[in-house]
């Protein structure tokens, strides 16, 4: 499986509390676009973006429903957004984004995880950089890539996975892209969303060092204050 497959089957719900976490991602998410503008994806962008983004991770439409009917309500929510960047098991990066009413919390508690198996917080974003992906159901590779030269796109790579097609574009072509890949049909994605992506990827060998780093991402995958966790290891 390619890189987007390993990114999103370390968000995907293991567990009960996972499970949780990740349904509190995507309502925090809705209810931050919702607030600040239209309850109507059509009309809302950045809620759009929310529904794509957490397609293909099996989230309930209730769980956008009451996040949205939350927003429109008289309660104000303040969360705040958090980066920290860390060093893990066996040479690892971390990229973790944090959004959360209680950022002294958030950081206690990535920082402890961490820790925990080994690592420490430290400057890591150097070896990452931003990239939008998108990725849809599809077999039609070059008609796509030869669609995204001709409008004009930034466009970094474009995979083919089994049944599925993956675009990696700079990105401030995000939105141009999803336009040029409207006009080839395409109105549904599994993933959508910009992201931090690694600049190379590491295996990791050994056995317990490879366990320790998957208990990691498990560990944060479980924690609701934590939005996204960026690596640099091929799972």
């Amino acid at each position: 499986m390619g890189r987007h497959h390993e990114v999103r089957a370390a968000a995907m719900a293991k567990t009960g509390k996972m499970k949780s976490a990740l349904y509190g991602r995507a309502s925090k998410e809705a209810y931050m676009a919702a607030k600040q503008g239209s309850p109507d994806p059509n009309t809302n962008l950045a809620l759009r973006a929310v529904f794509e983004k957490y397609r293909g991770k099996s989230v309930p439409k209730d769980v956008f429903e009451r996040a949205i009917k939350k927003a429109q309500g008289g309660d104000v929510v303040a969360y705040a957004e958090g980066r920290y960047e860390a060093y893990g098991p066996a040479g690892s990066y971390l990229i973790i984004d944090t959004l959360t009413d209680n950022p002294n919390r958030a950081l206690t508690l990535v920082r402890t995880e961490i820790i925990r198996k080994g690592g420490h917080l430290g400057s890591v974003i150097y070896n990452f950089s931003q990239k939008g992906v998108l990725a849809f159901k599809g077999n039609n590779r070059d008609e796509v890539e030869e669609a995204l030269i001709i409008g004009d796109v930034d466009v970094q790579s474009v995979e083919q996975e089994d049944d599925e097609i993956v675009v990696y574009v700079a990105p401030e072509a995000f939105a141009k892209a999803k336009e040029v890949l409207a006009g080839l049909g395409v109105s549904e994605y599994e993933e959508a969303e910009v992201r931090m992506e690694p600049n190379e990827y590491i295996t990791i060998d050994n056995p317990e060092d490879k366990a320790r780093f998957e208990e990691l991402l498990d560990n944060l995958d479980e924690l609701e204050d934590v939005q996204n966790v960026y690596h640099n290891v091929e799972l």
